[in-house]
């Protein structure tokens, strides 16, 4: 199989990292390979935070839920969109930048993910794990606060980076039938459901991880306990928030 196809397919969440620091070239090298990633009009409308040392961690550790890996990776990633740089770039160069909207907003949220996309996979190449945190959206304002985000600058991933403590276990994904539609777009019917989950559904892991939320059934777990409506709602609202005062929505 290519290297790569391989590589991608032995993807691991680590949370758990030894004490062995980053060297700052190699850091530097990931960080110009995650910097060749495709983008919208070449403007490259993101920005990077790179923290390493530990009171700048500690500041970021509760918007993350005070998740220990964001103190104890030698390395937090804070991947923004950012149309601040090429604003006032056009603003120097008397142009008029057009880019404090929801349509920019996306674009520059599009070429973030895929510059952390990017680093990530380089930086498993080289042996050190990764750990994506969706709690970015979550808490966006004390992240913008403890970095000092100016307008036009808004967090979207964190990415916790070191050398793995020891080997983790793969996590499951569903059939490549669940994802991949061929020409059109092909809606799913009940039996196709039950066809597609039944797999996660009937694992010893799910069934344990049922029981312990004390729910029948492992959906019942992601709209009760993991993502419920009530917290989607309330962080939509609080990022709805963000946007406007980061000079996104009008």
């Amino acid at each position: 199989m290519n290297k790569i196809i391989d590589l991608l397919n032995q993807h691991r969440t680590v949370r758990k990292y030894t004490e062995q620091n980053i060297e700052p070239n190699l850091l530097n090298q990931l960080l110009e390979a995650a910097c060749r990633t495709s983008n919208t009009g070449n403007m490259q409308a993101y920005s990077i935070v790179v923290s390493t040392e530990s009171g700048i961690k500690k500041a970021l550790a509760p918007a993350h839920f005070n998740q220990s890996m964001v103190t104890e990776a030698p390395v937090v990633l804070t991947f923004c969109a950012d149309f601040n740089r090429v604003s006032k770039w056009c603003e120097q160069r008397q142009a008029d930048p057009g880019y404090d909207n929801l349509q920019s907003f996306m674009a520059t949220t599009v070429d973030t993910l895929l510059a952390a996309q990017t680093f990530c996979i380089a930086a498993e190449s080289v042996g050190l794990g990764i750990c994506y945190l969706g709690t970015t959206t979550y808490n966006a304002k004390p992240i913008i606060d403890a970095l000092h985000l100016p307008k036009l600058v808004v967090p979207i991933t964190t990415i916790t980076v070191g050398y793995p403590a020891a080997e983790t276990e793969q996590t499951d994904r569903l059939p490549l039938a669940a994802v991949v539609h061929r020409e059109t777009y092909s809606d799913y019917s009940s039996s196709k459901i039950d066809e597609l989950y039944e797999e996660k559904e009937n694992s010893q892991f799910y069934k344990d991880f049922v029981s312990e939320n004390k729910k029948e059934t492992l959906a019942q777990v992601f709209t009760d306990v993991r993502y419920t409506r009530a917290g989607n709602e309330l962080f939509s609202a609080k990022f709805l928030e963000v946007l406007k005062e980061q000079g996104f929505l009008k």
